[in-house]
């Protein structure tokens, strides 16, 4: 009894700890979880090996996303953008406010777009700054009842680099090709602070708007697709995915399986 008690009080601790505003607070209390379990098979069985078998079955838990689902996707190789309605409130009520302070930014709306493939639906809202020459997006991506949102800046430069800055806090299920240079701000919350990293990082460069390709905006939307396209071939040639058996498609391989692997337990790291 005083074992279960004993558990049951650092699983109550540590989810508290969960719901604090302090960042190194959640993270102690993603670790009170962590001994939690830790306790609880090692009170069960008296063994020590048996507890750190608890706290691996955690890391453990995205191969049964893996093994059912992920193997089983068959995704397109060309990703086609297509002209669509943006989503209604009750899906994307913040669309309104963050199209509001794009615009407020100097943006310009140039076209609503977005794809569907295998349970997937992804939409886009792209904007253009002429003076500054630089494209912004809002990426609302829907899946299995889940959906998140993303902002992100690009400027383009004439030699084929492409600079990119991104709140989405996930890391990327794919290499990003190399001649893509990406910079994650999860921390920004607004995009005026996205918009702010972003132009730092370009001073830091020693860039000037003048460096970088004025883009027409009727172009994006297929700039889009071709920089979708050589990720997926970049990743096709470093062997993480490989195609389907339906033309067109690709998938990935046991060695994309393990990267991506990798790639969620970093996050489930980084964001406990």
């Amino acid at each position: 009894m005083t074992d279960l008690l004993i558990v049951a009080g650092v699983l109550v601790l540590s989810f508290a700890l969960r719901t604090s505003g302090l960042r190194i607070l959640r993270k102690v209390g993603a670790l009170g979880i962590l001994g939690a379990t830790f306790l609880a098979f090692y009170f069960f069985t008296d063994r020590i090996a048996a507890g750190a078998f608890g706290v691996l079955l955690w890391f453990l838990l995205p191969w049964v996303e893996l093994l059912t689902r992920i193997r089983r996707l068959r995704l397109p190789v060309g990703k086609t953008l297509a002209r669509e309605a943006p989503p209604g409130h009750s899906r994307f009520p913040e669309l309104t406010e963050l199209t509001d302070e794009i615009e407020a930014e100097g943006f310009e709306y140039v076209a609503d777009t977005g794809w569907d493939w295998d349970g997937m639906h992804q939409f886009y809202r792209i904007f253009y700054h002429a003076g500054n020459r630089e494209q912004a997006a809002i990426c609302l991506t829907e899946q299995d009842g889940i959906s998140w949102v993303a902002l992100n800046l690009t400027s383009r430069h004439p030699r084929g680099m492409t600079y990119r800055t991104t709140n989405l806090p996930f890391s990327s299920p794919m290499k990003t090709a190399p001649e893509v240079s990406l910079r994650q701000a999860p921390e920004c919350d607004s995009f005026s602070a996205l918009l702010e990293v972003h132009r730092y990082w370009m001073e830091g460069l020693a860039f000037v708007p003048e460096d970088f390709v004025a883009e027409d905006p009727g172009q994006l939307t297929s700039l889009i697709e071709q920089e979708t396209g050589r990720q997926i071939k970049h990743n096709l040639d470093s062997g993480l995915i490989k195609p389907g058996e339906t033309n067109g498609t690709f998938r990935y391989s046991w060695r994309g399986l393990f990267y991506l692997y990798c790639q969620l337990v970093k996050d489930m790291v980084r964001m406990s």
